[in-house]
């Protein structure tokens, strides 16, 4: 599903370069649960924004699905962004005024989908949270904030869903749940991407990647045969 080839990101910071991913080359298969782990400037945050489109590399190639995607102008990599990926993010991202129900609504909006309120809804129940979908997010538990941003990212059916510390905020019984919830989607066949510093959770990946100074140093199938379990 995901192929990177001698991926490099360079940053110009003042007069100096820096690069924050230096040859990656790595295999992600469709169906896959992948934690990314690595200390803060590791490059594990560039390498979930390449994944998802939010940022190009420098140099090498990136292939999603067959496709170089060194052929998609802005426009296709917005809508690959909306239609094929989902996004959960450490801190929410969602609408503090908005009820959970709009929160969940906007990429269909965005995308000019219909039955936007039927699909939304679908998704806040894949994540047990039908129930509190007109509370708006400041009547919501951090547990359940982080739901909602599942729901959001699952409203779309995507491929893949990336994950950056979607644990990073929350209690450990909370951070628990929202694991069991990923585990379960990806048992569903929907491929995750985790990024986090957080050793407990990379251990309930079934293959961790680890980056250190812009470079995989590990890469290492950990749990090959739990799926389902």
């Amino acid at each position: 599903m995901i192929e990177l080839s001698d991926i490099t990101r360079v940053y110009r910071m003042g007069k100096v370069n820096v690069a924050a991913l230096n040859n990656v080359s790595l295999a992600i298969k469709e169906g896959e649960l992948v934690a990314i782990i690595g200390a803060s400037g590791s490059g594990k945050s560039t390498l979930m924004n390449i994944l998802g489109f939010l940022d190009k590399p420098t140099l090498g190639r990136y292939t999603f699905d067959g496709v170089d995607t060194r052929r998609f102008g802005d426009n296709k990599l917005a809508e690959m962004r909306n239609r094929r990926i989902g996004f959960v993010f450490q801190d929410f991202n969602l609408i503090r005024r908005a009820s959970a129900l709009a929160n969940v609504e906007l990429p269909l909006v965005y995308g000019g989908q219909r039955d936007k309120r039927r699909l939304a809804m679908e998704a806040l129940e894949r994540v047990g949270l039908a129930n509190r979908a007109r509370h708006r997010p400041t009547e919501l538990s951090g547990g359940e904030q982080q739901r909602v941003a599942i729901a959001r990212a699952l409203v779309n059916k995507p491929k893949l869903v990336l994950a950056d510390e979607p644990t990073g905020n929350l209690d450990s019984a909370s951070a628990q749940e929202i694991i069991s919830i990923l585990r379960g989607l990806n048992d569903e066949g929907i491929t995750v991407v985790l990024v986090t510093h957080e050793m407990e959770i990379a251990d309930q990946a079934r293959r961790i990647i680890q980056l250190r100074d812009g470079r995989v140093i590990r890469d290492e199938v950990i749990n090959p045969s739990d799926k389902g379990t």
